[in-house]
């Protein structure tokens, strides 16, 4: 491959492809720099592997290099600066794996690459996405393509061609019913017929009937078609018409291995079974010999009987009934059994069908045929000579031939009569203005036996790339004198040669008609007449070595090899004459049919004038009239057919403006994107796209606008190359960096590159920003490496201080512990010397001691015993002296002792006696007391069978006690008497007796005592170690039922929250269903009313086609009287109620003379209200005298009670003109039901029923309505108490009465009623201490304002008086003087003040008391009608005596009926939004409209209510339908609306909507009607007009938003234009100024401001800023999501920066509670995720993480789209994309890609009340409505 010029690039490191077997094309880099005569190139292989290539000789072609990474994945492929067959492959083959992008421009060619995979890329969002866009500017898509012919069709008034080709299996047909589906979509049709459904329709019938399974496709279209789609003046489409070219007939007969007949033929024996189908006697595929050929009947996921019912819903869609269709049915049927019929050979020239052959006799049953003619003729045939006719039986190969023939035959003609009949339907009336065609034409095919068919499609692809050839050259050339480019002739293929060869003069097509004429003409001998002509003649033709029935055609793509065989039988196509007389003899209607159609064709006088001859029709002769005519077979060839139609249908083509789509099949194996390189190439050359790209790089391939050049290359000039001129400046850089001038052209708006040059600029540029980048990142590393070194050097020297901080601090602490050494030292030195010597010195004080002491001692020892020897001597003598005393006195004492002793016995015996008797008895007596005693107490503690011992005890106890207290007494006397001591001594004798029972007893007792005591024990033993398990198991059941317990608190706290999750989520989940159904609610409301206005527009068409106005005529809208039923639901509407309502527009059957007192009436009105206006001129002036005489009079005092009196006689007066209105409507009435003509009016006529039935369907409805919200809001409300905590209700303060009062009452009923009387007494009770507390705090209030007043007063006057002390006398004297005066001063104001305040409260009293005077006398003249005129005139009346400007208005207005439409026309139809917007308060006609409802609901005039209200809305409505394209008025209606609702909320007196009201609002209130149901109607008409006012803003904003918030540089100079392709520069429209960011804010503060003058509701304005943010997000993500130039580092910095914009917007408008900044959050999400890392598994956890508001299809869409900008940035790995989809796939989301830029937010009304007194307001006279009077 040349690469002229390019030498230069060719250094180490640069990339060159090479071919290569297998992969077609290899990438390689250079290891060392090309010099010129280099014969050897040295490569490296991306893989590693070192490679030397080999140069040309001859040539030196150096290998074609690769173009930059920056480049690769380009929208077009003109865009790549190096433009040849690898780089083509390379980018398409990035593009179809890497990105998933199956489309591609390439010039003028959308290049289409099967993905067999179904792509969620065909929905009607993108459909809208596409819709209006320019083909640049969006990513290649078939729906561009159709975009741009409907725009150019719009915009040059020329038709248009699209021009869809390609191998089978490439998807011609899908991208053509793509097309046409966009086509049926975006233009709609012109009538209610839905021609654009037909249009669709027409799909199935013709793929079912033309489409067939192959090898290489299993929905392969075995025909070419053209469709013309026919649009009007307003481009809506009205019809279309369908040519068809060159039917696969064979396929009818033979199918190869693995393929099937046409589909009809399946959908039929699939849907057998069906009752209607019984008599065709079907079965199954493999039964006949037609379908079962190639062994595929089924493809898989294909259901044909679900086929088979689309088929026969597009054949019912497009008109062909239920007889034609089961027609069409039978014939195909026939085919297959004649397919079945079999031949049985007589001899060798001679053949038999079988008697009574099943197959044919159905065959013949089905076609209506005799049996034994058909079968005659097929065995035979007719041979016709000039003198006789001869009979000729046939072989049985020439008998299964002709049936073959028959069959095909009787199949073309059916499909030629389908495809007229589907012409047919698809025919407009209307006049076609212009056509779109879609050309569904099979590509250039070349196989390994090659036929007639191939010879045929490929002389058709010879004429198509002709024709796309020199469209290419001519655009080419258009562009450069455009331009002003210097023009050189391009040497471009052009294939005339080629088919000159097929169609000229003795052409192969020539040849072959002339060889079929011939009698004896064959395949050889045509082959031979081939070899002669033009064999060594021509080029293109050759012969093959190894073969004579062969032929060779060099056509543009390939060499291809024909056989002769089969070519002069498939160009004659014979069919028996005699056969098709059979046919046509038929009693089956259809059939004759078919064959008549063939002859009207053939005939030369009815040919068609548009040339529509189908290819694929086989035309046989007509039947034989009489005998002299010949009997050829044909009139015409199907070659000469085929090149006829073809020339015609190259006029058609070069009629129009053509759009090419070429279809790339990827691989031969259906693999879902699967690459195949050679199978890509092969087709890139045959379907021209490759020639497309030699003719651009053969001229100037690279465009540049100077603009977009100066933004790329700005880094490669200096601040002083930069000139206001943009052009001159890039003429400078140019000049500087390209010498070559023949490099690069200079046009008009752009620059033109030769191939390359781009590659060069962007090596230079690249060169450039790395060495900026070197530069940056030099200093960067630098000042890094210094501070690195600074911080490492600021370490060191820390840790040097601190380092030798610590040696000098160890040093010191080495000295210091030497220091402490040697002293520890010295002292325990010293403390061993010290020890020692005074061990040495005790030691000798010790044996000094020792020695002294033992000296010592021995003295002492020496001297002690001395001492005792003498004490001892002195106590033995004593003691011997003492021992004879001793002696001496003891026997002294001896002596006397006995003396005692014998004196004591006689003392003793005497004692012993008394003793016994007394003094013993005592004392025993006090010991058996106490033990009696105790054992008293034990046995009363005994049980009940000690009882007895008891009593004993008992009983001597008391003898005991007796005779105790007795020998008590008688103890004295026992002193004196022995007697009685003797008998007392008896007695205790006795009494000692007694006690050994007793003390027998006792011991029992206490035996008894101790078994019992001992069972006690181990009773106590056994239940104290009862009791101790008995508190173990206590304990035991503590801890379970604490465990228990905290379970069971547990699991209420789990109940309780998952209650609460629940209630949440249950309540979210009502809110969303609340949501969807307001959302269902309101589009059914916009459906309505898009429904009414259609409605309304029929109705004035019809209107004006049946009635055509009368002279003087004028009609009236009659929308009041429909839309009055429509908003009216009140069950009571009467007749008399409904007629004067009627009344009020004229009917359109008047007599004439109701007419003509018509516009009398009309007259005498317009004189009514000039004299009412002269006379409220007068009124105003009188007025405005009595003004000025009153001010002078004096004034009564008001009277008590006034105001009643006037509410009194008001009430009267309007009472009795209440009842005169009502005389004067039942007149009325009676005049009118005379007049009107009854059918109209009655209650049992039509149009009553109509209106009657509507308002009965519209009230149920709303009951059902009220009922859904009535039960969602109870389940909420029961929900919400489900789970709210019990509150003690208890407000005693004793709490114990309350529940005793609770206990007693035990009935429900009185527990309710109780409860309710004590919160009737508490709310009482409440509101008396409120209002008490208040007054207090009044008081308090007062007196301590009281208490501050005189403080300071008091400090004044002791500031005065010590300044007075300090003056001199006089001085004092006149200080005191001044104060008091001053004081007196002030004093007099407030008294003046308090004067005035009077003086105003008198006049006003005395004003109303005088119209009370005026009213009473007015009732007194009403009344004194009788009486004489004398007497009334000698009463004065001054009734213009009040000014008006003095009443005191109960805030209604009062006005006429007949001025019912007046009002209506100045305050809403004729009311201009601006003036009354800028000049007005907010809301102004809503608060008009309510006054003047407030006053009919006064007057209890509910005819008056609903005839106000009813014209209000319509008038809305008619106002809104003539200016709803205006964001004033639309605004201004929705905010006056709100008001209206809010106003009939905020006094309709409810207590819901009076919490915020005034007193005085209060008594506004309505009082005798109820507006609920007129409320929900206004609510229905504000949603109207809300959803009215975002398609305005949505219209105002959508041209701005891409422009804005995309492709503006907000941020100038950081994202760099790329290198763009043809499409960009061949926009349908030119530029019409661009929109910027700042653009949208000015809108945005536009809408803003005025939604705000309007006084529209802050909560509507905050959900209108939310609908346009929503859609200012959605469009754009919609738009970045389909642009692949927008998806970039830079283009997501940007974004980010517009938005943090209009987030500032918001927080200045202060409505970032607006919801609107979480509607741009998948936007928000969008550009990080075009800003983030994404290399590793980190980096995709996180992007995961991060993009929760986008779906898993946009988050891969964007990853897959993202395209770096400069060569630093990096691709997006298909690994890391991959990664991305595994971690999301258990993601649930929307699998749509764009967002819904269409939804509406559902819209709420909160209730707003308003504080402005209706009293107040002032009617302005520039509204017009001085009929109206304040009440």
């Amino acid at each position: 491959m040349e690469v002229d010029g390019l030498d230069y690039m060719y250094v180490k490191y640069a990339r060159v492809w090479i071919p290569d077997p297998e992969e077609v094309w290899k990438s390689a880099e250079l290891l060392k720099d090309y010099k010129p005569g280099d014969k050897v190139l040295q490569l490296r292989l991306e893989e590693g592997k070192d490679l030397e290539y080999c140069l040309d000789p001859k040539t030196k072609e150096l290998p074609p290099l690769r173009n930059p990474d920056i480049l690769v994945g380009e929208n077009d492929l003109t865009a790549l600066s190096y433009l040849h067959e690898p780089a083509v492959l390379h980018n398409l083959k990035v593009r179809f794996i890497d990105s998933k992008l199956i489309y591609t421009y390439c010039g003028i060619v959308l290049v289409a690459i099967n993905p067999y995979e179904q792509l969620p890329i065909y929905g009607e969002d993108i459909i809208n996405a596409y819709s209006g866009q320019n083909m640049g500017d969006m990513d290649p898509h078939i729906f561009a393509v159709a975009e741009e012919a409907y725009k150019q069709m719009a915009r040059d008034e020329r038709n248009q061609s699209i021009i869809v080709s390609g191998e089978s299996g490439a998807g011609k047909t899908v991208s053509a019913k793509y097309a046409m589906r966009y086509f049926a979509t975006v233009s709609g049709s012109a009538s209610e017929a839905n021609v654009e459904e037909k249009v669709l329709a027409s799909n199935p019938i013709m793929e079912s009937i033309g489409n067939a399974k192959t090898t290489r496709n299993d929905n392969s279209s075995r025909f070419g078609k053209y469709i013309e789609i026919g649009f009007d003046k307003r481009y809506r489409i009205i019809g279309a018409n369908m040519r068809t070219y060159l039917l696969e007939k064979s396929r009818v007969v033979f199918q190869a291995e693995e393929e099937r007949n046409y589909h009809i033929f399946y959908q039929l024996c699939a849907s057998a079974a069906l009752p209607e189908f019984k008599t065709l006697r079907l079965g199954n595929a493999n039964y006949f010999h037609y379908t079962k050929q190639g062994g595929s009947p089924v493809i898989d996921g294909i259901d044909d009987a679900k086929e088979m019912v689309n088929t026969r819903q597009a054949c019912t869609l497009l008109g062909i009934s239920d007889s034609y269709q089961m027609g069409i049915f039978r014939i195909l049927a026939g085919i297959l059994h004649l397919g079945n019929v079999e031949f049985a050979s007589r001899d060798a020239d001679s053949c038999t069908i079988p008697p009574k052959h099943e197959p044919l006799s159905i065959f013949c049953d089905l076609m209506g045929v005799e049996y034994e003619e058909m079968a005659h003729w097929l065995c035979h045939r007719k041979l016709a000579t000039a003198t006789e006719t001869y009979i000729k039986p046939i072989s049985k190969l020439h008998a299964i031939n002709a049936r073959d023939a028959l069959a095909k035959h009787i199949y073309a003609n059916l499909f030629n009569w389908i495809v007229d009949h589907v012409n047919k339907a698809l025919h407009s009336a209307v006049k076609q203005h212009s056509f779109i065609g879609v050309l569904d034409i099979y590509g250039f095919e070349t196989f390994e036996i090659n036929s007639f068919e191939q010879f045929c499609i490929n002389y058709a692809n010879e004429k198509l790339q002709q024709q796309f050839n020199m469209h290419v050259f001519k655009l080419e050339q258009e562009e450069y004198m455009k331009e002003q480019i210097p023009w050189t002739l391009i040497d471009f293929y052009d294939n005339q040669p080629c088919i000159n060869l097929i169609e000229a003069k003795m052409g192969i097509l020539d040849l072959l008609d002339e060889e079929c004429k011939m009698p004896k003409g064959s395949d050889d001998t045509w082959a031979q007449k081939l070899y002669n002509t033009h064999l060594n003649k021509c080029a293109l033709f050759e012969k093959p070595r190894l073969s004579n029935k062969a032929f060779i055609i060099q056509h543009f793509a390939d060499k291809v090899e024909y056989q002769c065989e089969g070519f002069l039988e498939k160009n004659k196509d014979t069919v028996y004459e005699e056969q098709i007389k059979v046919l046509k003899s038929s009693k089956f209607k259809l059939l004759p049919e078919l064959f008549q159609e063939e002859e009207k064709v053939l005939s030369p006088t009815s040919a068609a004038p548009s040339g529509r001859v189908p290819l694929s029709r086989t035309v046989v002769k007509p039947a034989k009239t009489r005998p002299g005519q010949t009997s050829k077979e044909h009139k015409k060839t199907v070659g000469h057919q085929f090149r006829n139609s073809l020339h015609l249908l190259m006029e058609t083509l070069n009629a129009t403006t053509p759009h090419y789509v070429r279809c790339i099949k990827p691989n031969d194996f259906k693999f879902p994107f699967t690459f195949d390189e050679k199978r890509a190439v092969q087709q890139l050359r045959a379907c021209g796209v490759l020639e497309t790209i030699r003719i651009s790089a053969a001229g100037f391939p690279s465009r540049w606008t100077y603009q977009e050049f100066f933004s790329r290359y700005r880094v490669l000039m200096k601040q002083k190359d930069v000139l206001s001129d943009r052009k001159q400046t890039c003429k400078n850089v140019l000049e500087k960096l390209i010498l070559d001038k023949d490099k690069y052209q200079f046009g008009k708006t752009k620059i033109f590159f030769r191939a390359g040059q781009v590659a060069y600029l962007e090596k230079i540029r690249a060169d450039k920003l790395r060495a900026a980048c070197i530069r940056i990142q030099k200093t960067i590393r630098g000042w890094l490496m210094r501070k690195k070194y600074l911080r490492m050097r600021k370490a060191a020297i820390t840790i040097q201080r601190y380092v030798r901080g610590y040696q000098a601090r160890c040093y010191a602490k080495f000295l210091r512990r030497t220091r402490a050494a040697i002293t520890i030292q010295k002292f325990q030195r010293m403390y061993v010397v010290r020890k020692r010597y005074q061990r040495m010195r005790a030691a000798t004080i010790a044996l000094q001691s020792l020695l002294r002491g033992y000296m010592a001692r021995n003295k002492y020892q020496m001297m002690l015993r001395e001492h005792k020897s003498i004490i001892i001597q002195k106590h033995v003598r004593g003691w011997l002296a003492r021992v004879h005393y001793q002696r001496t006195l003891k026997a002294i004492v001896y002596l006397q002792c006995c003396y005692r002793r014998m004196m004591a016995k006689r003392e003793l015996k005497k004692l012993k006696i008394e003793a016994r008797s007394v003094e013993r008895y005592k004392k025993l007596h006090i010991g058996l007391e106490n033990k009696i005693m105790q054992l008293q107490r034990k046995i009363d503690d005994q049980n009940k069978e000690y009882k007895s011992l008891l009593e004993k005890l008992s009983s001597l106890e008391i003898t005991y006690n007796t005779e105790t207290e007795r020998l008590r007494s008688d103890v004295e006397r026992l002193r004196m008497s022995e007697e009685e001591a003797k008998n007392a001594t008896n007695r205790v004798l006795s009494l000692q007796e007694e006690i050994t029972k007793l003390r027998k007893e006792l011991h029992q007792t206490q035996t008894e005592k101790k078994t019992i005591e001992e069972w006690a024990d181990k009773y106590k033993h056994e239940t104290e170690q009862l009791v101790s398990e008995l508190k173990e198991q206590n304990t035991l059941l503590k801890t379970e039922k604490e465990e228990l317990n905290r379970r069971i608190h547990d699991q209420a706290r789990e109940i309780t929250e998952t209650m609460e999750k629940k209630l949440v989520e249950e309540t979210k989940q009502l809110e969303l269903d609340l949501n969807d159904e307001r959302l269902r609610y309101q589009n059914l409301l916009n459906e309505f009313s898009r429904l009414e206005e259609r409605y309304d527009d029929l109705k004035d068409e019809m209107n004006l086609m049946v009635n055509i106005p009368k002279p003087g005529h004028k009609r009236t809208d009659s929308t009041h009287s429909s839309n009055e039923s429509e908003y009216t639901f009140s069950s009571e509407i009467t007749e008399a109620e409904d007629l004067p309502l009627r009344m009020e527009e004229p009917s359109e059957k008047k007599a004439p003379l109701d007419m003509s007192l018509f516009l009398k009436l009309q007259k005498r009105v317009t004189e009514l209200e000039q004299e009412k206006q002269s006379l409220q001129d007068e009124l105003d002036r009188k007025e405005e005298q009595a003004l000025r005489a009153k001010a002078k009079e004096e004034e009564r005092p008001p009277i008590r009670g006034a105001e009643l009196e006037y509410e009194s006689l008001k009430r009267q007066e309007l009472e009795s003109e209440n009842k005169k209105l009502k005389n004067e409507l039942n007149e009325l009435q009676k005049a009118l039901t005379e007049t009107r003509s009854p059918e109209v009016t009655a209650p049992g006529a039509p149009a009553y029923r109509v209106l009657l039935d509507q308002l009965t369907s519209v009230s149920e409805e709303l009951e059902v309505r009220k009922e859904e919200v009535l039960i969602l809001r109870s389940q909420l409300v029961s929900q919400k108490e489900a789970i709210q905590p019990k509150e003690d209700k208890n407000t005693m303060t004793d709490a114990t009465i309350l529940l005793e009062d609770v206990q007693k009452m035990k009935d429900k009923g009185e527990i309710a009623q109780a409860y309710i009387g004590l919160k009737e007494t508490n709310r009482l009770l409440e509101s008396q201490l409120q209002s008490q507390k208040k007054s207090h705090e009044n008081e308090l209030e007062s007196l301590r304002g009281e208490i501050q007043s005189l403080k300071e007063e008091n400090n004044r006057q002791q500031q005065l008086l010590a300044q007075n002390l300090q003056l001199p006398p006089e001085a004092r004297i006149e200080a005191s003087l001044q104060h008091e005066i001053t004081r007196l001063t002030n004093e007099n104001l407030d008294l003046m003040e308090q004067l005035e305040k009077q003086d105003k409260t008198v006049r006003k009293l005395k004003k109303q008391l005088k119209v009370f005077a005026k009213k009473i006398g007015e009732l007194e003249v009403g009344q004194m009608e009788n009486i004489s005129p004398g007497q009334i005139i000698d009463e004065p009346i001054r009734p213009v005596n009040i000014p008006r400007k003095e009443k005191d208005f109960q805030g209604m207005l009062e006005y006429k009926k007949e001025d019912e439409q007046k009002l209506v026309k100045n305050l809403i139809l004729e009311l201009k939004p601006r003036g009354v917007a800028v000049n007005l308060i907010p809301g102004l006609p809503a608060y008009i409209l309510f006054m003047c409802v407030r006053h009919a609901d006064y007057l209890n005039d509910d005819q008056k209510v609903r005839s106000l209200l009813t014209s209000t809305i319509n008038g809305i409505k008619k106002v809104l339908k003539k200016r709803g394209d205006d964001f004033e008025t639309v605004s201004f209606w929705l905010s006056n609306t709100c008001r209206f609702l809010h106003c009939l909320k905020q006094y309709s007196g409810e207590e819901g909507f009076m919490k915020h009201n005034t007193p005085r609002q209060n008594e506004h209130c309505l009082t005798n009607f109820d507006l609920a149901e007129y409320r929900q109607v206004l609510s229905d008409l504000a949603i109207q007009i809300y959803q009215q006012l975002v398609r305005v803003l949505e219209n105002v904003l959508q041209p701005m938003i891409v422009s804005g918030m995309l492709e503006h540089e907000t941020i100038q100079g950081v994202s760099g234009v790329k290198p763009t392709g043809l499409r960009k520069r061949t926009s349908s429209i030119a530029d019409e100024g661009t929109y910027t960011l700042d653009s949208i804010i000015r809108q945005l503060n536009s809408f803003h401001s005025v939604m705000c003058q309007h006084g529209m509701d802050p909560e509507l304005i905050k959900q209108v800023i939310k609908q346009m943010f929503y859609i200012i997000g959605a469009v754009t993500l919609n738009n970045l999501l389909l642009r692949k130039d927008m998806c970039s580092w830079s283009k997501g910095m940007q974004i980010r920066y517009n938005v943090s914009q209009l987030e500032e917007w918001l927080r200045d408008k202060n409505l970032m509670n607006s919801g609107a900044k979480e509607t741009l959050e998948p936007l928000i999400q969008a550009a990080q995720l075009l800003q983030v890392k994404k290399k590793t598994d980190e980096d995709a956890e996180a992007i995961c993480s991060m993009c929760n508001a986008l779906t898993t299809a946009q988050i891969v869409k964007v990853l897959n789209l993202y395209t770096p900008v400069n060569e630093f940035e990096e691709r997006v790995l298909v690994s890391f994309i991959r990664t991305i989809q595994m971690r999301l796939r258990d993601r649930k989301d929307s699998p749509q890609l764009l967002m819904d830029a269409k939804h509406i937010f559902p819209v709420t009304f909160p209730f707003n009340p308003s504080s402005l007194a209706l009293e107040t307001i002032q009617i302005p006279a520039s509204l017009g409505l001085g009929f109206i009077s304040r009440v």
